[in-house]
């Protein structure tokens, strides 16, 4: 299933929407990329491909520092603002998730109340940097503050903080994917596509519970 790769104008100029659609959606999930840039990661790719057989639209957004070429991530306000532009410009109709990976996840944490989503799934969440600090978990708890169901999946070797750092929150899932870093990449002799299929999985369970009619 091929995406539909289109423009879409923002205030920091344009970004770039791949879209994949499913024949009878339930719910369009929405999801960003991390400060490496780029949607190509595997994580995301799979998510793309395999999540609209199952009733899920996806798009993926390339943000606007990206298509512009450039190389070092926006600051968080400017990644806002270009995220709230795309949404904005996207007009997505019926049930909306957003989420995204790495700080993809940050961004869709903090706007997502703003762009009206009905939950967030958020791939390897920063808690803070691989020194330790400082703790961005009151950027994860914002959507669970808010009501918003929060679907994070995080690896066990996630030098950013692994699933036994993010403490309970009423309506927020943690699922640990054993073995995977901050890249959900797996140790020699370890089984990548299977955490891929996780995550699909895991995704695709989820979506369906908090857009179930």
């Amino acid at each position: 299933m091929a995406a539909a790769v289109s423009l879409v104008p923002t205030p920091l100029g344009d970004a770039r929407v791949h879209a994949t659609a499913a024949d009878d959606p339930v719910a369009t999930l929405v999801l960003g990329h991390g400060a490496g840039g780029g949607v190509g990661t595997p994580d995301l790719a799979a998510l793309a491909s395999r999540l609209p057989p199952l009733g899920v639209s996806v798009l993926l957004v390339d943000q606007p520092w990206v298509v512009a070429g450039r190389k070092v991530a926006a600051p968080p306000p400017t990644l806002d603002r270009g995220w709230l532009g795309v949404l904005a410009a996207l007009g997505v109709q019926g049930p909306l998730l957003v989420g995204g990976r790495s700080a993809g996840a940050r961004v869709a944490c903090r706007t997502a109340e703003t762009v009206g989503a009905a939950g967030v799934l958020a791939l390897a969440f920063p808690l803070h940097p691989p020194a330790g600090r400082p703790t961005r978990l009151p950027e994860l708890d914002l959507p669970a503050a808010a009501g918003l169901p929060v679907l994070v999946l995080q690896g066990t070797r996630d030098s950013f903080g692994g699933p036994a750092d993010i403490p309970a929150a009423p309506g927020r899932v943690v699922v640990p994917v054993a073995g995977a870093d901050h890249s959900f990449r797996v140790l020699k002799g370890g089984d990548r596509a299977a955490v891929l299929t996780q995550l699909v999985d895991a995704a695709a369970a989820w979506a369906r519970t908090v857009c179930a009619p």
